[in-house]
């Protein structure tokens, strides 16, 4: 298989345990309406003998009632369905120790939300807010979740539908991985430069460059994977190292230390400067607004 570009449920059998995955089934919901966010795949599966739950975004899938989602595009049904499941885990798993609770993986192929203009009237920013908060809420109550990039990992449906992860994978550009939150024609319009400057920048400098191996710069992704059989021995991985991370107490995962990574390997040597500098100003003001007792 040259790529997995458009085939996010073709994804989840090459990494879960063979012949474990239940779709539309996550701890005690069943997802029984299929024509609800048909671009969402959703279920639970083995993963080295161990319960997780699997998100996906399905490309061959379309949803009749909102025709601009299509191609793996999240839209607000995706959304608020992915979500769903992602709460079924944690109230599956409340009970457990941080240790036992199950890791969730997303499999991420996706060109970006659903921006019609039903969607956005019916809030489309409900949904992709609501499924960020999810993963959030499972992420600080434990669960490790890891996030794969198989194809597409465009805008602002990979805020919502990978960023939130603990870690981010991503397989090799030479399988036409993707990633970028803007392009750079857009870039253009909202900073007023030229397009010939941004794709020079582009060439050096990863905050403009798009692309698996800029993001890998940035930090936005722990490590590129270069083969599609080494998947799931680096998804194992990551739970694994995951676990260990959180039971120690550390920082080290999630958003925060992504930012934290991007530092460490050069493509974002400003942000520690511009961090120090917030939080020197605040602490030269704090005490004018902080509330008085009494």
């Amino acid at each position: 298989m040259d790529t997995l570009l458009g085939k996010g449920r073709a994804a989840v059998d090459l990494i879960v345990d063979a012949d474990s995955f239940v779709q539309d089934n996550v701890g005690a919901m069943q997802f029984g309406d299929p024509t609800f966010g048909p671009g969402a795949v959703v279920g639970e599966a083995k993963l080295d003998g161990a319960l997780v739950t699997v998100i996906a975004s399905d490309a061959e899938a379309f949803n009749e009632k909102f025709p601009v989602v299509y191609s793996g595009i999240i839209g607000m049904e995706e959304g608020y369905k992915m979500a769903q499941a992602v709460y079924a885990t944690i109230k599956a798993d409340v009970s457990k120790p941080a240790a036992e609770k199950r890791a969730i993986v997303l499999i991420v192929d996706t060109p970006g939300n659903g921006p019609g203009k039903v969607e956005e009237i019916f809030g489309m920013n409900k949904a992709t807010g609501a499924y960020q908060l999810a993963l959030a809420e499972a992420r600080l109550a434990g669960h490790p979740i890891v996030a794969m990039v198989i194809g597409r990992a465009i805008s602002g449906a990979f805020l919502c539908h990978g960023l939130q992860a603990d870690r981010i994978l991503s397989l090799d550009a030479k399988f036409q991985t993707m990633i970028h939150v803007m392009p750079i024609t857009s870039v253009s319009r909202i900073i007023k430069k030229d397009i010939e400057t941004l794709e020079e920048l582009s060439k050096s400098n990863p905050v403009f460059a798009a692309g698996p191996s800029f993001f890998y710069q940035l930090g936005g992704v722990e490590e590129l994977v270069s083969e599609i059989p080494a998947m799931r021995a680096a998804i194992i991985k990551h739970v694994d190292e995951i676990r260990q991370t959180k039971a120690a107490g550390l920082c080290a995962v999630g958003p925060r230390g992504r930012g934290k990574l991007g530092a460490t390997r050069g493509g974002r040597r400003v942000r520690p400067l511009v961090l120090d500098c917030l939080k020197s100003e605040f602490a030269a003001v704090q005490e004018r607004y902080r509330p008085q007792a009494g």
